[in-house]
């Protein structure tokens, strides 16, 4: 005989994964919007700077 029993509040681990990676996405959106937009020129120069350290074109 099989029994089959429910599981709540489990979630599978590609659903996990797949959560992960969207807040992880919205989290450096924001980041690099909020960084890149700034209104005060120290974080954007300092945002700027590294961009270049890392070799990243931003021009």
């Amino acid at each position: 005989m099989t029994t089959i029993t429910e599981q709540k509040g489990v979630v599978s681990t590609s659903a996990a994964k797949t959560l992960a990676l969207l807040a992880l996405g919205l989290f450096g959106a924001l980041l690099i919007g909020g960084v890149g937009f700034a209104g005060t020129p120290t974080i954007h120069d300092a945002a700027h700077d590294v961009r270049h350290t890392m070799g990243f074109p931003c021009h």
